[in-house]
């Protein structure tokens, strides 16, 4: 598959089925990139999708750069029952988590160059025996990085990582120690030199407490473990500054001073994100022996099929995997 070096070639996941991933696929057929994009996803489900949108699509075999004329590259998936907007079926979302994990494999056998993900609903996903968390430790666990993934949210305005991901908020304060900072803090620096080609990355951390704790009124994690990592870190010759309080970290100053801030949890750092950039925002995992972007918002079940949907993050997300491949080159 992988035939010309200089045009980056993408496996993009159609997400689950009822939800706007499939929308998406077809918007993508009629914008331009320079380079090659497969799709895995169901061609029946697409062209069903296309015609609520009164578009018609034509599935080519070509490797080349993607010409934004109607036409898509399918790995065709199997469906085990027929797509209905906005209605999940456990069936159909099994199917595409399959998809999700042939991408991952051919992206480690270096037959595409990076993964694009389109969302999937972790609930309809998670079983007695295994709970499905999302995307990010799903490619960690398949690429045998488990504990070495980084949450990075990336836009033009702001960049965002995150110490913990999706777990619940009283687990995420033993869920943060010194050993797992400084391994993540280690990580952001790299891949921002690596991938983003920024060549002395500033850095920039929350706090986990209200006022970063206060001196130790509202909790001691700041005292304990956040402040000897940031030390240990900027010791290393790692240009980074904090804890300091989350709820005036993401102020125009500041922001115009880093490159990327490292929030606590999920809510912390993504609050601030996405209210400053959604619709613009790239769901980057760091940390990983592949490239892998996504979009920044989830299934959209509840417009699926209509006109209300935002292609942006998608297209964000597709450029940002181009930028990426191209740096490595």
């Amino acid at each position: 598959m992988k035939t010309n070096d200089k045009l980056p070639n993408l496996v993009i996941t159609s997400g689950d089925p009822a939800g706007i991933g499939l929308d998406l696929c077809v918007m993508l057929a009629f914008k331009k990139f320079p380079a090659s994009i497969t799709i895995i996803g169901n061609k029946n489900a697409i062209l069903s999708r296309a015609k609520q949108h009164k578009r018609n699509l034509i599935f080519t075999e070509k490797i080349r750069s993607h010409p934004g004329n109607g036409e898509l590259k399918i790995m065709h998936l199997d469906y085990k029952n027929p797509v209905i907007c906005g209605k999940l079926d456990k069936n159909n979302s099994l199917q595409q988590l399959k998809g999700l994990k042939k991408s991952i494999a051919l992206c480690l056998a270096n037959k595409f160059d990076a993964l694009i993900t389109l969302p999937i609903h972790k609930k309809i996903l998670t079983t007695e025996n295994s709970k499905f968390t999302g995307h990010t430790e799903y490619i960690a666990n398949a690429c045998n990085a488990k504990g070495n993934e980084v949450m990075l949210l990336a836009s033009n305005q702001l960049n965002v990582a995150l110490a913990t991901t999706h777990i619940a908020l009283k687990d995420i304060p033993r869920q943060i120690t010194k050993k797992r900072l400084c391994h993540t803090i280690n990580t952001l620096h790299d891949e921002l030199k690596n991938k983003f080609n920024i060549s002395q990355p500033k850095i920039t951390v929350t706090g986990l407490n209200p006022h970063s704790g206060e001196d130790g009124e509202f909790g001691d994690e700041e005292i304990r473990i956040i402040k000897p990592a940031v030390d240990k870190m900027k010791g290393l010759g790692i240009s980074i500054k904090g804890p300091i309080p989350a709820d005036t970290a993401f102020t125009p100053k500041l922001i115009s001073k880093t490159d990327c801030f490292l929030a606590m949890y999920h809510d912390q750092g993504l609050s601030a994100f996405k209210a400053l950039t959604f619709g613009k925002g790239v769901n980057v995992t760091l940390g990983l022996p592949i490239i892998r972007t996504s979009v920044d918002h989830g299934t959209g079940l509840d417009i699926a099929g209509s006109t209300k949907i935002d292609p942006s993050s998608l297209f964000e997300s597709i450029k940002l995997a181009i930028n990426l491949v191209n740096n490595q080159h």
